[in-house]
């Protein structure tokens, strides 16, 4: 499985690259997933719903299926959040993983920066980080792209996560 990532600073345009990139690779013609990290308590299901009823008896797994899609909802119950290395195995195979966020694991990432965040690049400090997708200026040593050209951005990962 090619895995390659987006990480940047809040706001400086990782959700909005991540959702152009996938476009622009299935456009392709390629099968792409995708991993969000979410720093704050996310819940993908509704109060009063039947799925939800089953998370709150205790169900440490609830598969909720339709004739559209399904999905595995998985809790932790106080256990620690299972490495990304651990969650890319619960994905069907496809021709790409782009993940979003997770600054620290060790897959290949573009940095989502924007020079009005007035911070410096994660880049600085963070050897994974192979390109910096930008609006602004900046001064690296890494590739520079246009945030706003996901074509060239995408070239730039299937080069990397092909050679």
């Amino acid at each position: 499985m090619r895995i390659y990532g987006v990480t940047g600073w809040k706001n400086a345009g990782k959700t909005g690259l991540m959702e152009r990139l996938v476009a622009e690779f299935t456009a392709r013609g390629l099968t792409v997933s995708t991993v969000k990290h979410a720093h704050h308590s996310t819940d993908v299901d509704q109060p009063g719903t039947d799925s939800h009823r089953h998370r709150q008896a205790g169900a440490g797994q609830v598969l909720l299926a339709s004739p559209n899609r399904w999905a595995l909802m998985t809790e932790l119950r106080g256990a620690d959040e299972p490495p990304l290395a651990e969650l890319l195995t619960q994905l069907a195979p496809c021709d790409l993983v782009l993940v979003e966020g997770y600054k620290q694991a060790p897959h290949p990432k573009v940095e989502a920066w924007r020079v009005e965040n007035a911070k410096p690049p994660i880049a600085e400090t963070n050897p994974t980080i192979r390109a910096l997708a930008i609006k602004g200026e900046v001064t690296t040593p890494l590739p520079r792209l246009d945030l706003d050209d996901t074509a060239a951005i995408a070239d730039f990962i299937w080069a990397e996560v092909t050679r």
